[in-house]
């Protein structure tokens, strides 16, 4: 990158994969198809930017500003948004694979999760008031200390939610969504 700070720009499949990539902001630019896997975002700002076919998986977000993020498509296993900053964090992600992410200790309300693969991922102590997960598969997900307000599961699926210890009041689940509230109790459903 020649610049520390791009404004308004569109980034095409260009390959960022395994390089260093810190201290830079964007603002309003759109990244299509571009690789960031394996690479160190560290410390920059990234503010009303989308991603778009974009592989990120494993890549480093350490002090990272996201702010009004949009991924879609995108390829996010194993990120650790943990380490984004936390002032005025926020993302949405649409047909996004983010297996093995963590939003551990994140505070995200209202995020949305539309057609998403979140499984094994870490929400532990986590903020999603207001949060929808719609058609999103949260197979071995953790929830544990999770503040789930009025957060919206009606399409989400596979999940396991113990609600004696989550945050849960006014959380929507559709009737057959009921077993992953009960997991633990080992009852047969029918």
């Amino acid at each position: 990158m020649d610049s520390t700070n791009h404004l308004d720009k569109t980034f095409e499949k260009i390959s960022f994969s395994k390089k260093d990539l810190k201290n830079l902001t964007f603002e309003n630019c759109i990244f299509n198809n571009c690789d960031f896997s394996e690479s160190n975002l560290s410390a920059n700002n990234f503010i009303e930017c989308s991603f778009v076919g974009c592989n990120m998986a494993m890549a480093k977000l350490n002090r990272t500003k996201l702010t009004d993020a949009k991924f879609k498509d995108c390829k996010l296993i194993g990120i650790n948004f943990f380490e984004c900053n936390d002032f005025m964090f926020s993302a949405g992600f649409e047909n996004c694979m983010l297996d093995y992410a963590s939003f551990a200790a994140k505070k995200m309300p209202k995020t949305k999760f539309k057609d998403c693969s979140l499984k094994e991922v870490n929400f532990a102590a986590s903020d999603l008031s207001g949060a929808a997960f719609f058609n999103c598969n949260l197979e071995r997900a953790v929830f544990n200390e999770t503040q789930l307000k009025s957060t919206d599961f009606t399409n989400a699926y596979n999940y396991n939610i113990d609600p004696e210890i989550n945050f849960m009041k006014k959380a929507k689940f559709s009737k057959d969504g009921l077993q992953g509230l009960l997991g633990k109790y080992e009852l047969v459903i029918e």
